[in-house]
């Protein structure tokens, strides 16, 4: 059975802890970790949740206790999954466009890397020789993804090492004895179609045999899910028996792991946003639903053209109607425009689905509006896990000098 919270729940939490609150449901992010242990039951595959969809501390020791490891992308989320209990072994760090003292901090705390570039691999290289193994991020040239701007693999993303530099990374191995124990890709995010992970591979089998010290294939994260009614979501059943196809017949003479690092899929259905109606607008050209957040709380819709359902959960027999759910602050932050939905009135609450992912973890204090509440919600219980912000949130770290 399919977990979700229910209308009752929803209201009863913002009616508990106001709005606008970001809610979360662990039994789901447990739910979302099972079907994927299940369909890979019998490979030797590993998952990395990609932390960079939710950071709240709570979400990772959901994370850390359902057996999951934690992939980061900066070296304050390694601290952060360090703090919640992973151990080093446990955590990935893979980061772009990064100082090389970063990655200095990330082997001094003996967590998994992965170097994204010729630069910063040259000098571990001449820093550690072979004493500190580490993987590769590689740029596949695939194109693929929901949005060009989620997009990572292709070929003139910023992202990883070219694949047709793979001769300057040997002559590093062979001058250094650097020691490369994971070749890396992802291709980017949103990605229905699992023959792109077979792409993928079919780009790393080439590459393989050239080095001896391989234990990891790590193919990154991206699987889709529903936003929608009709929507379409990776078929994690179907992609777990074409990647067992695949490395049935890998050409490398020693077993290899395989790594993924799921964010959205563990967290984003997972999560809701509730808000509450300020102001109803009637214009010629549509009714306008002021809602108390913008986009400075969930900015997907205007950065991304993403999708949410919107549900006005305050009044389910109401008649349906169009309205434009459109934001508090000082720009143009439009959810949905002319969105169908039972009659909205003026402080009724409405309830973003699929919220979990990048919704907070992208928030700003815009407008020097406040950051929103979240709420975890387990064994049926609601629990406040991060406050509302206050006044005094806004001149935290400020310095006064006048």
């Amino acid at each position: 059975m399919d977990q979700k919270l229910s209308t009752n729940q929803l209201i009863a939490i913002a009616q508990q802890f106001g709005t606008p609150t970001y809610v979360y449901h662990a039994e789901k992010i447990q739910q979302q970790y099972q079907q994927l242990t299940s369909a890979f039951a019998n490979q030797n595959v590993v998952f990395f949740y990609a932390c960079k969809a939710l950071t709240n501390v709570n979400i990772l020791k959901i994370v850390h206790k359902m057996g999951c490891n934690v992939d980061c992308s900066s070296i304050n989320e390694v601290k952060l999954a360090l703090y919640a209990g992973f151990e080093p072994k446990r955590i990935l760090y893979t980061s772009n466009g990064i100082a090389f003292s970063e990655i200095i901090e990330a082997q001094q705390l003996g967590v998994n890397i992965n170097i994204d570039s010729l630069s910063n691999l040259e000098k571990f290289a001449q820093e550690y020789k072979a004493t500190y193994p580490v993987g590769i991020r590689l740029r596949p040239n695939i194109m693929a993804g929901g949005n060009l701007k989620i997009s990572t693999g292709h070929e003139k993303s910023k992202f990883g090492i070219p694949v047709e530099q793979i001769e300057d990374v040997l002559n590093i191995v062979e001058s250094t004895g650097l020691i490369i124990n994971n070749l890396h890709i992802h291709t980017g995010s949103e990605i229905k179609d699992v023959d792109v992970f077979v792409k993928g591979i079919e780009v790393l089998f080439d590459i393989i045999p050239l080095f001896q010290h391989l234990e990891v294939i790590d193919l990154g994260g991206g699987f889709k899910v529903p936003y929608k009614e009709g929507d379409g979501a990776t078929d994690i059943a179907l992609l777990a028996q074409k990647v067992g196809e695949a490395f049935a017949n890998h050409p490398y003479h020693r077993p290899l792991q395989v790594w993924f690092e799921p964010g959205k899929y563990l967290v984003s259905e997972a999560g809701y946003l509730l808000a509450e109606v300020n102001v109803l607008k009637k214009t010629k050209a549509t009714t306008f639903a002021n809602i108390n957040t913008g986009f400075n709380h969930l900015i997907r819709p205007m950065f991304y053209d993403a999708y949410h359902k919107i549900t006005n959960i305050s009044n389910l027999s109401g008649t349906v109607s169009n309205y434009s759910i459109v934001g508090n602050i000082c720009e143009t932050d439009t959810f949905a425009w002319e969105r169908s939905m039972n009659e909205i009135r003026e402080a009724d609450v409405l309830v973003f689905a699929n919220a979990g992912a990048y919704g907070f973890e992208m928030s700003s204090n815009f407008n020097s509006r406040f950051k929103p509440a979240e709420v975890l919600v387990m064994n049926n219980e609601a629990q406040l896990i991060r406050k509302r912000d206050a006044f005094d949130d806004l001149l935290r770290n400020q310095i006064e000098v006048l």
